[in-house]
């Protein structure tokens, strides 16, 4: 891949950038392979996706000038550097990007300086899905300008047609976090359809989705083609999110039960439970490590995809004394998921799997099949 911000030093991002990409797979799955390998665990061939234009969501730093805005990072000395062509993204955002940096001229939306801890917005916030459909999301320091946006939101929407959610996310506090807890939707839908495989996810504001759709797509398959080999009669999907892993996994007869925090996101996943008629998928708002201690049953089959930081030694304790006989874990991190493995020594890796969800980069997805 080319980058013409990398070449000029502007931004240095993608890491790997100057390593050819068949290298980098390589090397991402020996990382894997030192880290994991165990007697007996077969490795399919790695995953892969374009090496570019492949992102699917666009996290821009706002900074510069109301009539004169940057999209893209902060610079060291706390600068704006433009990146609204940045090149992994998909062309869909990257044409995107530069009708919202006139937005933010016309709202007259003051981009937030971290010297002078002045001006309004903070970052925008925009995920395309398959369809080409778009939700952008502004993040701002406070609700003042939330009239002005609402005012030219029709203005936009005409420019912009492919825009079905805007949001605005208020972040005060003047540190690095990216987003807020509080959103307010301004368009009558509240939630971007992201069409995976054969199923319909429904994406809200503050709701996590892989950024490369295709690598995606082919996680699900193949998590769905280990479960379906097992063929469990009852399933858990913990950390589940929108519910990716628990709806395509679902079987007539099969049990599936989805786990997670966001309150949220178990009611995305739900919708398109209810939207597919799959009677026997259920989601629950909770903490993964909390229900599975609490439950008075556990499932023949259980699916994991912590943060990076793991499913940690409470969880995998409990996985290793429990009765269920497969698991199915899906790492971003995999220095963590070899402290879980040494957790659940019953629990053996039979087979794994790299997925290349960030080109140019030292990140990737592990996905690991373990039976007792």
């Amino acid at each position: 891949m080319q980058c013409h911000h990398y070449d000029a030093d502007r931004c240095r991002s993608c890491t790997l950038l100057e390593v050819p990409y068949a290298e980098q797979v390589r090397g991402k799955e020996q990382h894997c392979r030192d880290l994991l390998d165990a007697p007996g665990l077969s490795w399919l061939p790695p995953v892969t996706g374009p090496e570019s234009a492949f992102r699917n969501k666009a996290k821009m730093a706002v900074a510069g000038t109301v009539d004169q805005p940057t999209l893209g990072i902060l610079g060291a000395s706390g600068a704006g550097v433009d990146l609204r062509d940045c090149p992994i993204h998909s062309p869909g955002l990257q044409a995107a990007l530069p009708v919202l940096a006139s937005f933010v001229t016309t709202a007259r939306l003051a981009p937030y300086d971290l010297g002078s801890r002045r001006g309004e917005l903070k970052h925008l916030l925009v995920t395309e899905a398959p369809s080409g459909e778009l939700m952008v999301r502004f993040v701002l320091r406070s609700q003042e300008p939330v009239t002005r946006i609402r005012k030219h939101l029709p203005a936009l929407l005409s420019a912009l047609p492919r825009v079905s959610v805007v949001s605005v996310n208020l972040q005060p506090e003047h540190k690095a976090v990216l987003e807020g807890e509080r959103e307010i939707v301004l368009t009558p839908a509240q939630t971007l359809t992201m069409r995976v495989g054969d199923v319909d996810l429904h994406l809200r504001p503050q709701s996590f989705f892989q950024t490369d759709t295709v690598v995606a797509a082919a996680l699900y398959r193949q998590a769905r083609a280990w479960v379906s080999a097992v063929d469990p009669a009852s399933l858990w999907d913990l950390y589940c999110g929108v519910g990716g892993f628990a709806l395509h996994c679902a079987a007539p007869g099969r049990r599936v039960t989805g786990i997670e925090v966001s309150a949220p996101a178990v009611e995305s996943a739900a919708l398109t439970a209810a939207g597919s008629g799959l009677v026997d998928v259920s989601f629950v708002a909770a903490d993964a490590t909390a229900y599975a201690l609490a439950a008075a049953t556990v499932p023949e089959l259980v699916v994991v995809n912590p943060p990076r930081r793991g499913i940690g030694a409470d969880l995998a304790t409990w996985l290793e004394r429990s009765p269920v006989q497969h698991v199915v874990y899906s790492s971003c991190n995999a220095e963590s998921l070899a402290r879980d493995l040494a957790l659940m020594p019953s629990l053996r890796p039979v087979e794994a799997v790299l997925l290349d969800m960030f080109p140019q980069t030292r990140h990737y997805e592990v996905m690991v099949l373990l039976s007792r």
